[in-house]
């Protein structure tokens, strides 16, 4: 029993020396790299084991997160829910790394499919639980002769899955954000029904919705974007498939080129106007900033590993250093990018220090 404590303790030890080392290293992520960062006090081989050893999951990231998601939580708090795809065009072809739709791009792309649910609350983001989408189904497409690869459970439905996770780990929150990929009447009708909870999703122009309780019996459903439009306050509609009624807006916003861009946004909650709609379907935005630190903050591409295993290790490191620069960023009240430009800055003044005692020496 001494023995099986001692070695958690170990590995608690390396959790946080290995997240240490993702968030204060600007090159290539290596288990000699932090070897030899902690001048060889802990071995290659011993930051090799501890990311291959066992499964880094979820489960044990709620375990790490809960004490602060505790310390912060409020009634009136969000998940919000998206995906996002590490490209990896050169690694071989696994279950984990395969080929997958990016919606953003509209065309397959090779990589690590990777869901992410963000508990936010006031001004902190917090990364509650993560999946990783992966396809052990291998086919060949009868029309193209291409072999493919299948996942045994949707993305639809492993939200499902963690969002009631959530509800048994007694999460405080009043509303479900995601984008239009997230959207189905599935999903909404447990949220609303099963959960006890709101939403508010975005929609594709081409779903369909009547107008009143009467039209829904008599199936006259209409497309949302062939709707009038004049005024500014949400439309009370029953969207196909719902047996409750929702609030259905439009959001007219202006790109940075100039050009506007319409935004059509489903809400559960009957009591909003068109301002809290729009104001709390912004905190959405919060898992893009997130995306954007576990791309160019924390490493998610920045390791070599290879096998299954060990990759999803490697996410799992990035999302709690991730974890770790947003304490950072509420205790200092500094964004993640000048949080890691003021690490940068004073290592460059090391090594300059370093490179002039070397010239006098």
């Amino acid at each position: 029993m001494l023995r099986k404590s001692y070695h958690m303790k170990m590995n608690k030890k390396l959790l946080e020396l290995y997240s240490d080392y993702i968030i204060s290293s600007f090159g290539q992520i290596t288990a000699t790299g932090l070897s030899r960062a902690l001048s060889g006090t802990i071995t290659h081989e011993r930051v090799t084991r501890f990311l291959s050893e066992e499964e880094l999951d979820s489960k044990k990231l709620w375990k790490l997160v809960k004490p602060v998601v505790r310390e912060q939580e409020r009634e009136d708090g969000v998940i919000i829910v998206d995906d996002t795809i590490e490209k990896k065009p050169h690694t071989t072809e696994s279950e984990l790394v395969c080929w997958h739709h990016d919606h953003q791009t509209n065309r397959s792309v090779k990589g690590i499919n990777l869901i992410n649910y963000i508990y936010n609350v006031g001004e902190i983001s917090l990364p509650i639980g993560f999946d990783v989408v992966k396809k052990p189904i291998e086919f060949c497409e009868l029309k193209t002769r291409k072999q493919k690869r299948q996942a045994t459970i949707s993305k639809n439905e492993l939200t499902r899955d963690y969002l009631q996770v959530c509800q048994q780990n007694q999460i405080k929150y009043k509303y479900v954000l995601a984008d239009s990929w997230f959207s189905s009447k599935e999903n909404m009708i447990w949220i609303h029904q099963h959960l006890k909870k709101h939403f508010i999703m975005a929609l594709k122009s081409n779903r369909t919705v009547a107008l009143s309780k009467e039209e829904k019996q008599q199936g006259k459903f209409v497309r949302i974007d062939s709707l009038s439009w004049s005024e500014q306050s949400p439309v009370k509609a029953w969207l196909k498939g719902l047996e409750f009624p929702i609030l259905l807006h439009r959001q007219v916003f202006t790109n940075k080129d100039g050009s506007t861009g319409i935004l059509y946004l489903a809400c559960s909650d009957l009591t909003c106007n068109a301002s809290d709609i729009e104001t709390i379907y912004q905190k959405r935005w919060k898992v893009e900033v997130f995306h954007k630190t576990l791309k160019s903050n924390t490493g998610l591409a920045k390791s070599p590993t290879k096998s299954t295993r060990t990759q999803t290790n490697q996410i799992f490191m990035s999302i709690y250093a991730a974890f770790q620069l947003e304490c950072l960023s509420l205790k200092h009240q500094m964004n993640h990018f000048a949080l890691r430009s003021r690490i940068y800055i004073q290592a460059l003044q090391h090594a300059m220090f370093e490179l002039h005692s070397l010239k006098n020496a």
